[in-house]
Order: structure tokens, then C-alpha cells, then sequence
């Protein structure tokens, strides 16, 4: 993309303050932005961070599999990097979908805890001594990635357990007794025909865990399931293809995601200032 090749990127977010703070779509585009500075490099990193009052990073590398490690005063954040289509590890590692047994419990998909047994120690060196609010994030192969981290928090000896976890059209990663393992505020995102988060398939056993936040068509948060989200779905296809597109990849762009939710986020504010810009009070 365009502005990874000149190394510039403008966040959304304007909120510099401490991430719990934040109300949920707040840090739902915070940690969507982060995802997206996670596909650039660090030199490039370095000045776009500073945005948002983000002074200390590290990013950690092993054959392909990748993410950072972003700082501030108060936040600690891992970011997963998710595929990129000219690495082979990268592909590799969405293809490999037999599922083995978990550290934990249950079974995972295999290419998924490899990128994740490559990264594990230099994640958990930098986070033993954490005294900050730990989060995680990532999108696409990113986004599984930072759910198996999250979970391996509870089995480290560390004292580093997740304030939270945003992922962003992540692929499902392991069968029911997997997920249901960790107890971890899980906010994951599906963008309408994001072809990503409907794979693997359940029919290979694999489940999704988390509280799912579904984006339709028009780019709105929908509670819509069954027959409702397929009729969405086939809408937003229909909608694509006047635009020359094929929705369930163009959907699947993490800038696609950071569009729909400062959308949703900006519109959530505009109805609690009122019509003449007071903020009315929330409703219990």
C-alpha cells in the first residue's frame, strides 16, 4: 500500500490517555491503527507513533513471524503483523490448518501456534517484569497470533495477565475447549463479507471465541445473525461488484476496518453531544 511504501500514516485516534479510559470503540480504533503500523517498519514506525504518545518500541522478528511491542507511561501492547502475501512463512502458516494439541488445553491450528512458538520467547522476555496494563492486537493472521499470546499469559511464570484482546478479520484458531480456556476480554471485529474470519472451516472443528462486533454493508455495528447477516452479506457483494471489486478480500483490509469504525466511533459521539453539541448523559 501507498502510505507503508512512504512510511506515513495519520491515526484517527485522538486520545492519548491511558487505554482503559477509553471507552470500547475508542480503543477498538487505537489498537486497529496499531494493527496497521504494525505492517511497517520500524524505521518508519518511530516518527508515526509519536501521534499518539508512543515513545518505546521493540519489534521482534524470527523467520517471518512478527510484531511489536509498544509503550508508553501506563499501556504495554503487543501487536501481532499479519500475513504478508510475498512471505512464504507467512503463507505457510495460514495453509497449515491440522489442528494439534494446545499448550493448553483442546487442539489449535497448527501454521498459527508456529508463528507463535517462534515469537513466544522474546514476547515473554519483554513482558516478565510488566507493570503496566497489557494488551493485545492484531489483524488477520495477526489477530490469531495475538490470541494464542494472550492465552499463553496464564501458563507463563510471569505475572502478566491481558487487560484485553482487539483482532481484526482474524481466522478462527482452535476447537471449542481451546478457546473456552482463558477467561480474556476478547473484542473481535468481522467486517461483512471479510472471507478471513469464516476460515477454518467449523466443520474442521475450529471456533471463534470473543465477543464478535459485526460491521454491515453500510459500514454499522449490527447485532444481525442467521439469515439476516447472509442477506447483508449478499447485499454488500452486490454492492461491490458495481465497484469493481470482490468483497470478501477488499472487506478484509485493515484499512477497511479503521474506516468503519471511526465511522461508527465519530457517530457514537455525535448522538451523545446532542443535536446543539451538550453531552447527554449515558444511560445506565
Amino acid at each position: 500500500m501507498s502510505d507503508e511504501e512512504g512510511g506515513s500514516f495519520e491515526f484517527r485516534t485522538r486520545n492519548a490517555g491511558p487505554i482503559e479510559k477509553m471507552d470500547q470503540l475508542e480503543r477498538s480504533l487505537l489498537f486497529a491503527e496499531l494493527a496497521k503500523v504494525s505492517y511497517f517498519e520500524p524505521h518508519e514506525a518511530e516518527n508515526i507513533l509519536r501521534q499518539v504518545g508512543i515513545t518505546t518500541f521493540e519489534f521482534f522478528d524470527r523467520d517471518g513471524a512478527q510484531a511489536y511491542h509498544f509503550e508508553n507511561d501506563v499501556d504495554s501492547v503487543i501487536v501481532c503483523r499479519g500475513t504478508e502475501p510475498d512471505d512464504i512463512n507467512d503463507v505457510k502458516a495460514d495453509v497449515n490448518a491440522l489442528a494439534v494439541a494446545a499448550e493448553t488445553v483442546g487442539r489449535v491450528h497448527r501454521g498459527f501456534k508456529s508463528e507463535c512458538d517462534q515469537l513466544w520467547p522474546m514476547i515473554e522476555r519483554a513482558i516478565k517484569d510488566n507493570r503496566k496494563s497489557l494488551w493485545f492486537a492484531g489483524h488477520s493472521l495477526g489477530g490469531a497470533m495475538a490470541t494464542i499470546c494472550a492465552g499463553r499469559c496464564f501458563l507463563a511464570h510471569i505475572d502478566a495477565t491481558p487487560s484485553g484482546l482487539y483482532t481484526y478479520g482474524s481466522p478462527r484458531v482452535g476447537d471449542r475447549r481451546y478457546i473456552n480456556f482463558c477467561d480474556i476480554n476478547h473484542v473481535r471485529w468481522v467486517n461483512n463479507n471479510d472471507i478471513v474470519p469464516r476460515l477454518p472451516p467449523r466443520w474442521f472443528g475450529y471456533r471463534h471465541s470473543g465477543r464478535e462486533m459485526y460491521i454491515n454493508r453500510k459500514g454499522q455495528l449490527a447485532g444481525i445473525t442467521g439469515m439476516a447477516r447472509s442477506v447483508d452479506r449478499l447485499r454488500g457483494f452486490g454492492d461491490s461488484l458495481l465497484r469493481l471489486q470482490i468483497d470478501q478480500l477488499s472487506d478484509h483490509s485493515i484499512d477497511e476496518y479503521i474506516e468503519a469504525i471511526a465511522g461508527i466511533s465519530e457517530r457514537r459521539h455525535a448522538e451523545l453531544r446532542g443535536p446543539l453539541g451538550f453531552r447527554r448523559r449515558a444511560q445506565r
